[in-house]
C-alpha cells in the first residue's frame, strides 16, 4: 500500500504540573514539528492518475489546522488555575487555549494531534489512515505514536472532545462554557 509522509512546524507554549518540582512546571515555549504518515486503503490508479488521492486533497486541511489553531497557542490541563484565570480576565483568548485532561506533553499531544488527523480524514478522506504521528518537540526530544499501538493500548478520548471533531478546534469551551464556570 502507498504511505504519504507530510511535516509542519508550529510554537507552542505549556507547562506541566504534575511534578512542582520540575522546571517545567514554568510556562515555557518549543518550536516544533510534526510529521504525519498516512496510509492508503485503496490501491494508486495505476496507468491513469497514478495516486490514490491528491497530496492537496490531503494535507490542506491538516496545515490549516496547525498554522491556525495549533500554531502559538498555549497548552494547559484543564484544571491549571492559568485557564481560569484566562476565563476571568482574558476571555478572549480562551480560544488559543489547547486543552488536556492532564498535562500537555508531548506524549499527549501527538495522541491528541492523531485523534484530530483522524477525525479529519474520516469525514475529507476516508481511503487514508493516520499510521503515525511523530511530534519533535527539541532537536533532541521526540514522541511518535503509531495507529496499531494505539489500538492495542485501547486509548481513547471522551466522545465528543475537540480532540475527536474534524473542526479547528483545539478545547471544548465554546461547546459548553459552563464546564469552566462550575469550577469557579
Amino acid at each position: 500500500m502507498v504511505r504519504i509522509e507530510f511535516t509542519r512546524r508550529f510554537s507552542m507554549a505549556h507547562r506541566l504540573l504534575a511534578d512542582p518540582a520540575s522546571k517545567c512546571a514554568t510556562p515555557h515555549g518549543h518550536n516544533e514539528i510534526v510529521r504525519v504518515e498516512l496510509r492508503a486503503r485503496a490501491r494508486p490508479d495505476l496507468g491513469g492518475s497514478n495516486m490514490v488521492a491528491p497530496f492537496e486533497r490531503l494535507k490542506s486541511r491538516w496545515h490549516h489546522f496547525i498554522d491556525h489553531s495549533v500554531d502559538h497557542a498555549l497548552q494547559l490541563r484543564l484544571d491549571d488555575p492559568l485557564v481560569e484565570f484566562f476565563a476571568r480576565h482574558e476571555p478572549q483568548r480562551l480560544s488559543r487555549i489547547m486543552t488536556f485532561a492532564g498535562d500537555p506533553t508531548t506524549e499527549a499531544l501527538a495522541l491528541a494531534l492523531h485523534a484530530k488527523l483522524s477525525a479529519f480524514l474520516r469525514e475529507d478522506a476516508p481511503d487514508f489512515v493516520v499510521e503515525r504521528v511523530s511530534v519533535e518537540e527539541t532537536p533532541t526530544n521526540a514522541v511518535s505514536v503509531h495507529r496499531a499501538d494505539i489500538e492495542a493500548m485501547d486509548v481513547a478520548w471522551q466522545a465528543g472532545v475537540w480532540v475527536d471533531r474534524a473542526d479547528d478546534t483545539i478545547n471544548d469551551f465554546g461547546v459548553s462554557t459552563l464546564n469552566l464556570r462550575r469550577r469557579g
